[in-house]
């Protein structure tokens, strides 16, 4: 496990991030059901039989130094979904947010909004990051939306970056705030939580 990434908990109003553990699984296989997401084609969520599976490699990856990931708990306390610092380089200051997902219940509510301010207050204010990246298929366009409301830029696209478990090849678009942008970005986040945060993915 990296120095620079140890496990925490964020709480916030609408939203608390918890270490990522195999007691979260029968959980996650829930909220991984709600809307079936494992369906969609263009996107890396497990099916309810694979998140025990998810979340093996994501604690291996944590162990490795490269990730820190999260069980996503709604203000009721129920298990809706995950997310994960990722792709992390501690000597460049530098890591990405992703292989986020939530139940369809709390799709496009504050909640998103919020976990979101969390990670970026944590990654620029506690880790001294230079950078947050996000990473998403070319296809999924409600997700490469909803990281432009986040105040993030898009870097570009990198061309045949993946090869999806059906065997298709995934152009993955690359986002990224920088930390001289991050006081702008987290006054819209305060803004958009203010207004409720609707409207996010």
């Amino acid at each position: 496990m990296s120095a620079w990434l140890q496990p925490l908990t964020l709480r916030g109003r609408h939203v608390s991030l918890e270490p990522l553990s195999p007691a979260h699984a029968p959980a996650l296989a829930l909220a991984a059901a709600d809307g079936e997401l494992h369906r969609l084609w263009y996107t890396s969520v497990p099916g309810p039989h694979e998140v025990e599976a998810y979340v093996q490699k994501a604690l291996a990856q944590q162990d490795a130094g490269l990730a820190l990931p999260f069980a996503v708990r709604d203000a009721q306390g129920d298990i809706v979904g995950s997310t994960r610092y990722c792709n992390a380089d501690a000597a460049n200051r530098r890591v990405e947010i992703g292989y986020t997902w939530y139940a369809r219940r709390v799709q496009r509510t504050a909640l998103n909004t919020e976990a979101k301010r969390l990670l970026l207050a944590h990654a620029f204010e506690t880790l001294g990051c230079i950078a947050v990246e996000f990473r998403t298929h070319w296809h999924n366009r409600q997700s490469r939306e909803a990281i432009a409301r986040l105040g993030a830029k898009q870097d570009g696209v990198l061309r045949n970056h993946m090869i999806m478990p059906d065997g298709t090849y995934r152009d993955t678009v690359v986002f990224s705030i920088i930390a001289s942008e991050w006081p702008t970005v987290r006054r819209g986040l305060d803004w958009r939580l203010e207004q409720g945060g609707r409207g996010d993915a």
